[in-house]
């Protein structure tokens, strides 16, 4: 592999992975917000990225890719048999420079800060030792840290992850024997709160890397939680992990689409 590193010359790319079926939400991706669909609010925000050089969406649907195709913004139809949206971004770097940099932003994060995206292409582009880099927000919220759907990544002293779960982690022991329970020693001691931190669905990848990564066997860890990054992790990746101050929402259900056209208007 050519040297890459901090060499101004290589070329960041945004895939924005984008099937119209969802199980929660039906055609989320083409729902009207505030007089556009929603993944046209994902494309401009990532657009707004100052250290990227174009986004495409790769899509299975003919739908999405006419409407992203009207707005004047790139789409690039993709096989229907992918598995997930690595594989489907992956047919599009395939196509790509070599030393490429890859960012996996997903079409249902309308509200993703394009700072969120800078701060991760510039963690990877400054060290060559990253395969991947993402993305962690604080947790404030008890209910998010005991959900199982909230992923926790906890990192070591230099920032790569560690692990990523669905269940909470670090576990308080101390904390717990102290008062009793969990959620009682969580409610009870506010500092606790700031050991945890919730994994946000950025990735931005080496291109080579990327393409590598799709071709491994799913982990039986990847298997166990449905977390496709403990795959990386298992076949060696060096995951950085960029702590950001701007939250998103990813619009999963009716509700987080309510929530998101009151931010919007705000």
């Amino acid at each position: 592999m050519k040297p890459h590193g901090k060499n101004p010359k290589q070329k960041v790319y945004v895939i924005i992975p984008a099937r119209l079926h969802s199980t929660r939400l039906a055609g989320k991706l083409l729902l009207d917000l505030h007089g556009k669909p929603l993944i046209l609010h994902t494309v401009e925000q990532a657009k707004k990225a100052r250290n990227i050089e174009k986004v495409i969406v790769a899509t299975d649907s003919e739908q999405i890719f006419k409407v992203v195709e009207a707005s004047g913004n790139i789409a690039v139809i993709t096989s229907e048999d992918h598995q997930s949206g690595s594989d489907r971004i992956t047919e599009i770097a395939e196509n790509l420079p070599e030393n490429s940099i890859i960012v996996n932003v997903q079409g249902d994060e309308p509200t993703i800060s394009p700072q969120t995206i800078e701060s991760a292409v510039e963690a990877i582009l400054s060290d060559d030792l990253i395969d991947i880099s993402t993305t962690c927000e604080k947790i404030s919220n008890l209910n998010d840290i005991l959900s199982p759907d909230v992923v926790k990544v906890v990192t070591d002293k230099n920032d790569f992850a560690l692990y990523f779960s669905r269940s909470l982690m670090p576990f308080p022991r101390e904390a717990v024997k102290k008062y009793g329970s969990l959620e009682t020693a969580l409610q009870t001691d506010k500092n606790l709160l700031a050991l945890y931190r919730k994994h946000t669905g950025l990735y931005v990848y080496r291109r080579e890397f990327l393409l590598k990564f799709t071709k491994f066997n799913q982990t039986n860890l990847e298997k166990t939680e449905m977390l496709e990054q403990l795959r990386a992790l298992e076949n060696g990746a060096k995951i950085k992990v960029v702590e950001v101050s701007e939250s998103s929402i990813g619009v999963d259900t009716a509700e987080d689409f309510e929530r998101v056209k009151i931010l919007l208007e705000k």
